[in-house]
């Protein structure tokens, strides 16, 4: 079956997680913080996705932008840090995070080709819109799903059905795109054709299902025998 529609995960596929705390370490005054900002950004990304995971298996559903919170205030704590000042200026520079260099020239020629493209996020509307807006990626993006309207963080199925209903097309005719590589399996076993981007060059995930193609960025991604 032909690939239709290619979906991808937002935060750290489309938008560098990284950029915040990048960005907050490269401003004035900042020179102790700017040696300890890969650690806090690592640790921020990890905390977020763990109580995303958390509150799924939990049942206990929040919005994205309050994981974010909880993510950064324990990986401040980890790291020592008490600035409440930093912490809000971290907060404000996300909603902004920088699109990775190849993501327009991508987005623009797998439209190009006529294929169909959206976002599917553990992201808030609200964030989701802010980072595309941000990015400048508003008119090569053809929908922007959140898990809001389900009520249940990724890698829960509803989440991925999500695709099915907005666009209308059966599981086998999307490419969904994901620098996660617990994201990309899930959506392996539920049946899309998944790339994973391995930008860190980790190992595979141990866990059912497996990605159909391993990626070192989105560079490629219009070249793939699939269109």
């Amino acid at each position: 079956m032909t690939i239709t529609t290619c979906i991808f995960d937002a935060y750290g596929t489309l938008f560098d997680v990284n950029a915040a705390a990048r960005a907050a370490a490269a401003e004035p005054g900042r020179t102790l913080f700017a040696a300890r900002s890969p650690a806090l950004a690592e640790k921020w990304r990890l905390k977020q996705l763990e109580y995303s995971w958390q509150r799924a298996i939990r049942g206990i559903h929040c919005d994205f932008w309050q994981v974010t919170q909880d993510g950064l205030d324990w990986a401040m704590a980890s790291e020592g840090i008490e600035d409440p000042e930093l912490r809000e200026r971290l907060l404000s520079l996300y909603w902004q995070l920088d699109a990775f260099p190849e993501v327009p020239h991508m987005l623009a020629a797998l439209r190009g080709r006529g294929l169909a493209t959206g976002i599917l996020s553990n992201g808030s509307p609200e964030m989701l819109s802010g980072a595309v807006q941000s990015a400048g990626l508003e008119d090569l993006l053809g929908a922007v799903l959140s898990v809001e309207s389900v009520g249940v963080f990724k890698p829960a199925r509803p989440v991925y059905d999500l695709v099915g209903q907005h666009f209308g097309c059966a599981p086998k005719e999307v490419l969904f795109v994901s620098s996660n590589g617990w994201d990309a399996s899930a959506a392996a076993e539920y049946g899309f054709v998944t790339a994973w981007v391995n930008r860190a060059g980790q190992p595979a995930e141990r866990l059912p299902g497996t990605p159909a193609h391993v990626l070192s960025d989105l560079s490629s991604l219009p070249d793939l025998d699939l269109f």
